[in-house]
């Protein structure tokens, strides 16, 4: 009898996911996006960025890039989507980097745009996915349906519950930082947990 409930169980069990991923087109709702450096990081990184605003693209270049050239061994250096209403194709772009992310590209598909920020539409979206040698059908059917939506709306609110009212803000170890400061505090952090072996 018990054995029978269980076979029943693992059954219903088993059609709830199957039903779950049909209804969307078989695209998680769940984001594969990994963090930077060190997963294991003893400090705490994040950043909210909106990948349309220009001074993220600054910061991306000159601040979060040096910063994981340099501490990438000790930060687990997290990534928050933070799209502005004011930028057309940040949500967009949002929702596209969350499906490269389902392919393990997420990094390199950020940088992507980034580099040619000035070109960013829902077309440049597609042909970067391309030149990144994404599985293209699974990525358009990803990023033309709203199933990465609610990872971005996700991070937004985070951000908003943290305080962020622009793009780019960091946080080193839940702390908002000023951005010209990560690397003084992040210097900081390391001399104090040295201190404490």
């Amino acid at each position: 009898m018990y054995s029978r409930i269980m076979k029943h169980y693992h059954l219903i069990i088993t059609l709830s996911v199957l039903l779950s991923a049909c209804s969307n087109g078989g695209i998680s709702k769940e984001s594969s996006r990994p963090p930077a450096g060190n997963p294991d990081g003893v400090i705490l990184v994040q950043e909210f960025s909106d990948l349309q605003c220009p001074a993220c693209r600054v910061a991306h270049a000159n601040v979060s890039t040096p910063l994981l050239q340099q501490y990438g061994n000790v930060i687990r250096f997290e990534w928050k989507h933070f799209p502005l209403q004011s930028h057309r194709y940040a949500m967009d772009a949002a929702k596209a980097s969350e499906c490269a992310a389902d392919q393990g590209k997420f990094w390199v598909y950020i940088d992507k745009i980034f580099e040619h920020q000035s070109e960013l539409s829902p077309d440049s979206l597609i042909a970067w996915a391309g030149e990144l040698k994404l599985d293209m059908e699974l990525f358009e059917r990803c990023s033309k349906s709203n199933a990465k939506k609610g990872i971005a709306l996700s991070d937004y609110k985070e951000g908003r519950d943290m305080g962020v009212g622009g793009t780019p803000t960091f946080f080193v170890d839940g702390k908002q930082v000023p951005t010209n400061q990560l690397g003084v505090i992040i210097e900081q952090r390391i001399e104090q947990l040295k201190q404490r072996l």
